[in-house]
């Protein structure tokens, strides 16, 4: 596969999910104001502030806007175009990368893509999010989960296949564990503090930006606790949001596209990956406590950002050899034939 065309189905696929995670936890921070009574600036600034930080934007927000509050924010991670990761920037760039390989992936797959891409440059997109910001952000999320159900469906599961799972997977554990250290950060600041009087509806805010609430308490059907919470978030193996299953489908798809073994790597994505998953599987929340949750995040989103780097260096770049080189390269060959 060229290197082009897997750096698009990467992107494509990080961008859609990247898209549908800022919906989510844009929708559920509007939603968690209505169970407030009415907030001054400082208070509307402590609640937006950690969603830019989530969002890994605050630098150019502050660039771009006076102070923190429902309108600047929304807007911001929703509209701005300036903003490379607003759900209309992610969307279009999606559907720019889909166009670049537009023979390379299906039709159904495409006219996702486009219509999602047409009704985000509509009118008709700002009167949905005028009459409502949920019916809008719910769309987004329709628009990704079609997505991913069409790309399930009508696309041939080889290596480009492959490349898109990796760029979801990696995007998801990404946005999952800064979310988590985020909120962790703001609701309790300390350690000692676990198991003291948290508020619920916020933990349970924490839960929603994740699709997380209704699978937590499938298993723990008592009330929200943080130590729990985070084991669910980052340990659970079977929720598929959870940092451990999608580091671990992340490793299965990076192996599928080399073809090593379990065990062995064949490049360095694949030995940061592994590395990872093997750290992850034999430890546990308490093991992130000992060491700090927001160190332990700290580790897991530089690993991510390292997995990336290699992914770029291994697939998506190569420089072009000297004309030496390739003639030495050619009559080598040449010699084995």
């Amino acid at each position: 596969m060229l290197s082009r065309v897997a750096d698009s189905l990467y992107w494509m696929s990080r961008y859609i999910e990247r898209a549908e995670n800022i919906a989510r936890l844009l929708d559920v921070n509007l939603q968690l104001l209505l169970d407030f009574e009415a907030m001054d600036d400082d208070k509307l600034k402590e609640h937006w502030e950690p969603v830019i930080r989530a969002a890994g934007e605050e630098e150019l927000f502050n660039e771009l806007y006076d102070q923190a509050d429902s309108q600047s924010v929304t807007d911001f991670l929703t509209f701005n175009r300036e903003n490379p990761s607003s759900v209309i920037s992610c969307m279009f760039a999606a559907r720019e990368n889909a166009r670049m390989i537009r023979d390379q992936i299906s039709t159904e797959m495409w006219q996702c893509l486009n219509h999602a891409y047409l009704f985000l440059k509509s009118n008709n997109a700002k009167k949905v999010w005028e009459d409502g910001p949920y019916e809008f952000y719910k769309q987004i999320l329709d628009y990704s989960h079609l997505f991913q159900g069409m790309t399930d469906s009508t696309f041939t599961h080889t290596e480009g296949y492959y490349f898109m799972q990796v760029g979801k997977y990696l995007e998801r554990a990404e946005k999952t564990s800064r979310i988590l250290d985020i909120k962790y950060h703001i609701l309790l600041p300390s350690v000692e503090d676990v198991g003291g009087a948290i508020d619920a509806v916020q933990w349970g805010a924490l839960l929603r930006s994740c699709s997380a609430f209704e699978a937590y308490h499938s298993i723990y059907v008592t009330s929200v606790n943080p130590l729990k919470v985070s084991d669910f978030l980052i340990f659970n193996s079977n929720f598929p949001r959870s940092i451990l299953f999608s580091v671990r489908h992340l490793d299965s798809n990076l192996r599928k596209i080399s073809g090593s073994n379990p065990g062995f790597y064949s490049n360095d994505v694949e030995r940061v990956s592994g590395r990872l998953v093997s750290d992850m599987t034999y430890s546990n929340i308490d093991d992130a406590f000992k060491s700090g949750l927001h160190e332990y995040l700290g580790m897991l989103q530089e690993r991510f950002v390292e997995i990336g780097e290699a992914m770029f260096a291994n697939y998506m770049f190569h420089t072009r050899p000297d004309m030496a080189t390739e003639i030495a390269s050619q009559q080598q060959q040449q010699q084995q034939q």
